[in-house]
């Protein structure tokens, strides 16, 4: 068997690994391990070396200690009140109008977004807020959930992102240039989602109560308590871009003031420290050992010649490049309810990259590859709120066990339109994502 066609046999043994619930990383590790020493006509001495020279570099690696600074970032963030301070400026400013609640929390999840980095972890952190401020007003059950799962979906695309660094990482572009272009995206896909709640509640009046107007200053009370939110996101994202610090110190400087914010709140205790330092440490691990994971397998994917093969097969075939990259966002869009955006960005990426940079869209490689990753990014998060595995809805479900997942299920898939018309705008207008960067 040639070194390309064990490349080939393994994708069905890694997702016969994944569909009989191993953990990802250690799914792509094994197929790694096999694959190498496969590769190497069963000597085990090549894949030694392998498993000393990759783990050091992976975990010496500089660009990824950004990651535990930006978890550390969104740990103290829930800590310090933040989230709840956004859903009161949002609240006062449209609580009053139809639809203004899940409006407002919409709003909310995307400032949350801007300090977290999680989609998961905005999701969980904002129905702690809003959920029950949605139900004291009137909004239904399935609404309810379904608002504040796809405003989660915002935490990982409004910079900074995990997601986006692990992508910078892989298809060694600039990091800062990344946030940048994902900044107009994120805000169409909150104003997409506003939206939708607006024709939403029009068609289904039911769906939504109403509350009372807030005194003007009260609202203004309300929106100063947001200004370390602000103060941080410009300091972190203004800074990375205009070249005062690296991503790893903006990371560091947004972790040092979040921890701040915290502090002066009041809700940082010596537990609270070191149940952030414990989150940090066991999701950075997790993180970590997917990357290694990833890092076996595609290595031993480089070695079979798959990526390169996939890459020549496709531009032999003269296939357009737009029918190319809309079959591989199908793509995406599909696997994405079944697996998390970490393991589906490192175990494709690889792979799907070489075939995208290899066709001409009549832009420059680094545009295409910044675009190609903010598109990626979107369809991915799409599967976590696409029925019937949608991650955040399932956080969402064991928030609210009193509205039927159906119920859910239903109101999703306005918000699932939603973003497949963003995407198809990006695709058609890739000037939007690319229209920030110098």
């Amino acid at each position: 068997m040639s070194n390309l066609e064990l490349g080939f046999y393994s994708f069905p043994f890694l997702l016969l690994l994944i569909f009989m619930r191993a953990p990802i990383g250690m799914a792509m590790l094994l197929c790694g391990f096999g694959g190498w020493y496969w590769a190497m006509g069963g000597n085990p001495t090549p894949l030694l070396a392998k498993l000393k020279s990759e783990t050091y570099t992976t975990f010496s690696s500089y660009s990824l200690s950004i990651i535990p600074l930006f978890l550390l970032m969104g740990q103290f963030a829930t800590l310090s009140g933040m989230s709840q301070a956004l859903f009161r400026a949002g609240e006062g400013f449209l609580g009053h109008r139809r639809g203004g609640v899940a409006m407002a929390a919409v709003g909310a999840c995307a400032g949350f977004g801007a300090i977290c980095g999680s989609s998961l972890a905005t999701a969980a952190t904002m129905s702690k807020v809003a959920l029950p401020e949605l139900k004291r007003y009137g909004y239904s059950g399935g609404f309810s959930t379904a608002t504040l799962a796809a405003g989660g979906t915002l935490g990982i695309l409004i910079p900074p992102s995990v997601i986006l660094v692990i992508y910078a990482i892989l298809t060694e572009q600039n990091i800062a240039k990344l946030f940048l272009a994902a900044f107009i995206p994120g805000l169409l896909a909150a104003l997409g989602y506003i939206i939708t709640i607006s024709i939403y509640v029009r068609l289904h009046p039911d769906a939504a109560g109403t509350r009372p107007p807030v005194p003007m200053a009260e609202r203004f009370t309300a929106l100063l308590y947001t200004l370390p939110v602000m103060v941080i996101f410009l300091l972190v994202v203004g800074g990375i871009y205009l070249g005062i610090f690296t991503p790893t110190e903006g990371a560091a400087v947004g972790a040092a003031g979040t921890g701040l914010a915290a502090i002066f709140s009041g809700q940082l205790t010596w537990a609270g420290l070191r149940d952030s330092l414990l989150g940090t440490a066991r999701t950075t691990a997790m993180i970590f050992f997917i990357v290694l994971g990833a890092g076996f397998y595609n290595g031993f994917l480089a070695l079979s010649g798959v990526p390169q093969f996939m890459a020549d097969w496709v531009v032999g075939q003269g296939f357009s490049p737009w029918f190319v990259l809309s079959i591989i966002l199908v793509f995406y869009l599909i696997f994405g309810c079944l697996m998390d955006s970490l393991s589906m960005i490192l175990l494709t990426v690889p792979i799907f990259f070489p075939v995208i940079s290899a066709m001409d869209f009549g832009m420059s490689p680094e545009h295409v590859a910044i675009w190609f990753g903010i598109l990626v990014l979107i369809v991915v998060e799409v599967g976590l709120i696409t029925p019937p595995v949608g991650m955040n809805l399932f956080i969402l479900n064991s928030m609210d066990r009193e509205t039927p997942m159906t119920q859910t299920y239903r109101a999703v898939l306005w918000f699932v339109g939603s973003d497949i018309l963003r995407v198809i705008i990006l695709v058609l207008f890739p000037a939007i994502t690319l229209f920030l960067l110098p």
